[in-house]
């Protein structure tokens, strides 16, 4: 496969003086592989320094020599190879480079690459100024021949900017680098250079891309064959979502040459089960299912979260796409990884971390969701906004009217800026080991202890979140941490969308049991060390993580949510 030829040797290259010598042999030593720099095969080739061959020969017998030094390094496999700073403008090394392995340029400002060069030619007699950069101003001849440059480091597979980090700490960046474009699996990154991209996931096992437009249902196949996806396609979906958009879906994968299978569940929370992932891995067996075959999530959150979990188990992991088609899904289930199914006393409690390929989000797609929803949704957006962007809270507060009716503008800026949070919030801590991405779980805590103790059967999810986001900000307020104006926006925001802010009043003779959702509060997977990590609020856009929350604060706070 020519992912797997591209991925034999790791090559850095950059200007000079933006460490690529001393970064290739950190990396190479972390990778346990040979380091082979082409400057010093060029300097054993000519019996003597660079400097001289320039003085003495020209540049031209220098670039001739180092030509040869580069075909030589790409005839190896599995090594960490650095190149001179304008060895990747030649053409004819450019190729090679590509054909031999992925390339990582190392990137720094002029005036950071005259100091280092100069710095250490002060402090080393034995350090030689590169010849090209040997003027009476050298940093306008940096400037001038890395602008020459420029176009030709533009054709890596990655950029590292290297200004304030050490040497230690761009080895580090090079390698989380090399581990994202292997895994792409041929996967061009240059593929997703396009217009429709709200934003880039990037963590160590996937670099996943995610869509946001009107109509971008239709380019779905192109957008598969660009992520370098060939297999067939398996579509995942529910009754509901697939009577309306199944058979589009597979004509649009047939025109781009897949072959297509699909798997329809009932739609709703009860699906997302072992139960159901059994079924699907019978039908994939059926099907003789490969690991080069992609699995289509269409849908929303429940079929995401079931298709993705199996994607990620069957035979130890297969690709697979979101195209989630409600608006939960598009700000929040489809990005990030996080699958999994339901266990009778706690939601998502089997599951793993498993990034999709790539997500489109059409919102063109909600115009058939059902109204309630739709509005179920818009909790998971004002939750991003609370937590980490007080300027987004405002625009959402100003654009009520717009974004309830679908006004194309608005709702673009407003799926597109609450997807980049959550991609931004994944790239930091992908498994949720470094804290960061706890703060997603804002109204969580509570909201799964409601859906969990109804049987996932009163609430949509994003209800109970909005529920729950009244229980923290009141936690919030309790604990001193959030003035009263703060909790009054929040509330008022979600009543704007229509959404609950208290427990509604018992259904029938059926009463809400607040013992029984402090028992699912318990049991959810926020549990650690046997403390509920709260995600609370300082004020809005500011969110804070704590495990000293008193129990009896939680019962008063569920009890003023429940009412009289």
């Amino acid at each position: 496969m020519e992912a797997e030829r591209r991925a034999t040797n790791l090559i850095i290259t950059g200007f000079s003086g933006t460490g690529k010598s001393a970064v290739a042999r950190e990396v190479a030593r972390r990778l346990n592989r040979d380091c082979i720099d082409t400057d010093d095969e060029v300097v054993k080739d000519a019996g003597k320094p660079i400097a001289e061959i320039f003085r003495q020969d020209g540049e031209g017998k220098f670039r001739e020599l180092e030509r040869e030094a580069v075909r030589r390094a790409c005839r190896q496999r599995q090594n960490v190879i650095t190149i001179g700073g304008g060895a990747i403008v030649d053409r004819q090394n450019y190729h090679l480079l590509t054909r031999s392995g992925l390339i990582v340029c190392l990137e720094a400002r002029p005036e950071t690459i005259c100091e280092r060069l100069f710095h250490e030619a002060a402090r080393s007699p034995e350090a030689e100024v590169r010849p090209l950069l040997a003027t009476d101003d050298p940093l306008e001849r940096i400037r001038q021949l890395k602008a020459s440059r420029q176009p030709y480091y533009a054709e890596v597979d990655w950029t590292v900017h290297t200004d304030r980090l050490t040497i230690g700490q761009v080895a580090e960046e090079v390698i989380r680098a090399w581990g994202l474009l292997r895994r792409a699996d041929g996967c061009q990154l240059s593929a997703f250079n396009d217009q429709d991209i709200a934003c880039l996931v990037e963590t160590e096992t996937q670099n996943c891309p995610v869509f946001v437009g009107y109509g971008l249902l239709d380019r779905l196949g192109d957008k598969v064959r660009r992520a370098g996806l060939s297999g067939a396609t398996i579509i995942v979906s529910d009754d509901n979502v697939f009577s309306l958009y199944g058979e589009r879906v597979e004509r649009i994968l047939k025109n781009a040459g897949f072959a297509v299978h699909s798997f329809v569940v009932p739609p709703g929370e009860e699906t997302k089960s072992i139960d159901y992932a059994s079924r699907m891995y019978d039908f994939l067996v059926g099907h003789r299912a490969e690991r080069d075959d992609v699995i289509i999530a269409l849908g929303g959150g429940m079929v995401g979260d079931l298709a993705g979990f199996v994607a990620a188990t069957f035979l130890r992991g297969i690709f697979w796409v979101q195209v989630p088609t409600s608006l939960v899904a598009m700000v929040d289930a489809s990005i990030g990884g996080k699958v999994g199914v339901n266990h009778p006393q706690g939601k998502n409690l089997i599951g793993a971390f498993y990034q999709p390929n790539l997500v489109l989000a059409d919102y063109q797609t909600l115009a058939t969701l059902p109204q309630r929803e739709l509005i179920s949704g818009w909790a998971e957006v004002i939750k991003h906004g609370l937590i980490l962007d007080e300027e987004f809270f405002r625009f959402l507060e100003d654009n009520v009217k717009g974004l309830r009716e679908l006004e194309t503008e608005a709702l673009t800026r407003a799926i597109a800026r609450s997807a980049a949070i959550k991609a931004g919030v994944v790239s930091q801590d992908e498994k949720e080991r470094a804290g960061r991405r706890t703060i997603l779980n804002y109204g969580h805590t509570i909201g799964h202890g409601l859906e969990a103790a109804t049987q996932y059967k009163r609430f949509l999810h994003g209800e109970a979140v909005a529920i729950g986001m009244m229980g923290a900000a009141k936690l919030s307020q309790g604990l001193d941490l959030l003035p009263s104006t703060a909790v009054n926006r929040q509330q008022a925001l979600l009543q704007e969308f229509s959404l609950p802010t208290s427990l509604p009043a018992k259904r029938g003779n059926s009463k809400l049991s607040l013992a029984e959702v402090t028992g699912a509060m318990e049991l959810d997977k926020k549990m650690k060390e046997e403390a509920i990590h709260w995600v609370l609020l300082q004020d809005i856009g500011k969110a804070v993580i704590r495990t000293d929350v008193p129990q009896k604060n939680v019962l008063a706070v569920l009890q003023e949510l429940a009412g009289p």
